[in-house]
């Protein structure tokens, strides 16, 4: 039999995207083509591979496809099968790889007789997330004959069918700590369902094993470390929605804090009974918790927060001096956790960046000034071949400020490459800029800016997504939309997200109001979103970690150009990204900011960060585009 090649799995790549998949009703996109060929020559290569991926390419097949298809090279070469690890940001991206992109690949290559077994995925997550038998057979006993809740009973024995505690409901998070498996497993039960996924992970079954950034990271912090490694060895790395890892990293290698550590903490003391621990807790950190269950307001630094953590401080020093010793093992562990933290904010570190970032609410953070040896330390040092790619990694073709922000500039050879998404944004989309900007001082701007939303609502019948920069700002419009009394539902993103959004999509026509994570994540496909309006440019809010970043440069001018201006486009083009996500879908984005008018400071800037696309400064043309 001819041997495999390189020249043949490249050939392979054409017969798979031109012929298979358009026989399967899929359209042959050229692009998708060129970026499968960009990977799999980064594989081979063993180097790193930045791929900007418009929306719409189908970037996901186009890695999946490359990494099969190195994994056969490697097979001819006779090099050992090792899987391909994948890396994403979110749950649902990871479900969707493992339900749906691969059992569809799969199915198609087998047909073929390009590969001879069907492909397996397994989703990887930290320990936290699985059941251990030995806890879960004590829970159980500790509940016998109590009071227990129907459900949480229930719950408690479907956990002997089911490993994954995520697939479980009806369980309350106390019980979830008491059975699932600790940090430190020193399980010898032969019978351990665990370990038994653990050794399964390891026997080479799953050709592609997926986590999420924190794991990725947490592996390779251990490896760093040398300690036991969370997940094998790979053939090759990708990480998908790669934008998010530096934030992740900047996580990973420091400490957080957020409204949920504190609610689970109070939580265990009182299911311990010691309730007066619970309440003065409870008490102390009110005021903080209050302000962390709220978006990160423009503007607004660590110091807006420090302020309140003395008197946690103070009750968590003393709750810990007299419980000690009287806990149960998790709980005297999550107490120590949440002290030691608390005391590491209100005191202070001087090796470290202190700041706060959006995290379905407020998330304090603790993280090393040099974040960009620690990647290079851990990640970028790895012998596999490495892909990223995401649909905002460059500006135009400039990969040059992820590139800083991830530290990426050793001596590993990098490629990159930037495909454009198919969409017609020439026929599909209308950018409108008002021929008469809101200052953004004005005394009167939230009472104009609300008019300025209600003239363009009307001119698309709702349908309208408003991402604002500020949850001040977003409110401010709020009241002033709902005292107009609009013909239009008005949605406002708050606490809790999932719930908003989707009374948002149960009522067509209607208009949502939306802030932080909004800005990327949430996918509008068909007319739910005909309607983008975004008051102000996306320009980062300046903390800690820019005052640090700004050191590096010479000047003002050049930070802003180097740094925070890229960092803006990025940001906009992921807001774009909510309303366009099908080739059918259309829309007219209303840019409000009066710094992104003709002629302004940053028309340019938001010009290059955007598609090309018809420009008006008219409602009539916005209302005929509509038409």
């Amino acid at each position: 039999m001819k041997k495999y090649t390189h020249e043949k799995a490249h050939e392979e790549i054409d017969y798979i995207f031109k012929t298979l998949l358009p026989q399967r009703g899929m359209a042959e996109r050229p692009e998708q083509i060129r970026l499968c060929h960009s990977i799999l020559d980064a594989m081979l290569d063993g180097s790193i591979a930045l791929c900007d991926a418009g929306t719409g390419i189908g970037k996901t097949f186009a890695y999946l496809t490359a990494g099969i298809l190195h994994g056969k090279c490697r097979a001819a070469e006779g090099k050992p099968q090792r899987p391909i690890l994948i890396s994403t940001s979110s749950i649902a991206l990871q479900s969707a790889i493992q339900k749906e992109y691969l059992p569809l690949l799969s199915s198609v290559l087998l047909s073929e007789g390009l590969i001879s077994a069907p492909i397996e995925a397994v989703i990887r997550k930290g320990k936290a997330h699985y059941a251990c038998d030995a806890r879960l057979e004590r829970r159980v006993r500790q509940v016998e004959g109590s009071h227990k809740n129907p459900a949480a009973r229930q719950a408690l024995h479907t956990a002997w069918h089911v490993l994954d505690l995520d697939q479980l409901s009806g369980m309350s998070s106390y019980d979830r700590e008491r059975i699932c498996v600790p940090k430190r497993c020193n399980c010898r039960r032969k019978d351990c369902r665990y370990r038994c996924f653990l050794d399964a992970c390891q026997s080479g079954q799953y050709t592609v094993q997926i986590c999420n950034h924190n794991l990725l990271l947490a592996d390779l912090i251990h490896r760093s470390q040398k300690k036991k490694s969370i997940l094998p060895d790979s053939a090759a790395i990708i990480i998908d929605e790669a934008h998010k890892l530096p934030e992740t990293a900047r996580q990973m290698f420091g400490v957080t804090l957020n409204a949920q550590d504190f609610a689970e903490l109070i939580r265990s003391l009182h299911v311990e009974r010691y309730v007066l621990a619970a309440e003065l807790l409870s008490e102390a950190v009110e005021p903080l918790a209050e302000k962390l269950s709220l978006p990160v307001e423009e503007g607004a630094g660590f110091d807006a927060y420090q302020m309140f953590l003395e008197r946690p401080h103070q009750v968590l020093t003393v709750i810990c001096r007299q419980l000690e010793g009287l806990l149960t093992r998790e709980t005297w562990r999550l107490l120590s956790a949440v002290a030691s933290t608390v005391s590491l904010f209100y005191l202070g570190n001087p090796e470290m960046i202190f700041y706060a970032a959006d995290h379905g609410g407020s998330m304090l953070c603790g993280t090393v000034s040099e974040l960009a040896a620690q990647l290079q330390a851990t990640l970028w040092r790895q012998e596999q071949p490495i892909v990223l790619t995401s649909g905002t990694l460059a500006v135009g073709k400039d990969f040059s400020r992820f590139r800083t922000a991830a530290g990426l500039t050793g001596e590993r050879p990098v490629t990159e490459t930037v495909c454009p998404s198919p969409f017609d944004y020439q026929h599909n989309c209308l950018l409108y800029l008002p021929p008469d900007p809101i200052p953004l001082d004005a005394a009167d701007y939230y009472d104009r800016l609300a008019a300025q939303i209600r003239q363009l609502a009307a001119a698309s019948h709702g349908h309208a997504l408003v991402l604002f920069t500020s949850y001040l700002a977003m409110s401010a419009v709020k009241e002033r939309l709902q005292a107009a009394a609009l013909p239009f539902p008005v949605f406002t993103m708050g606490k809790r997200p999932a719930l908003t959004l989707a009374a948002f999509r149960a009522a067509p026509g209607s208009i949502l109001l939306a802030t932080g994570a909004a800005w990327e994540g949430l996918d509008f496909a068909g007319d739910g979103v005909s309607l983008l309006i975004i008051p102000r440019l996306p320009f980062a809010y300046p903390d800690a970690v820019k005052e640090k970043e700004r050191e590096d440069y010479p000047n003002l001018r050049e930070f802003l150009r180097s740094v925070v201006v890229p960092e803006m486009q990025i940001k906009l083009r992921q807001g774009f990204g909510r309303a366009i996500r099908t080739e059918t879908d259309t829309c007219a984005v209303a840019m409000l900011d009066p710094r992104a008018a003709r002629g302004r400071r940053y028309f340019q800037s938001m010009a290059e960060a955007l598609p090309g696309m018809p420009v008006t400064g008219s409602l009539r043309a916005v209302e005929h585009f509509y038409r």
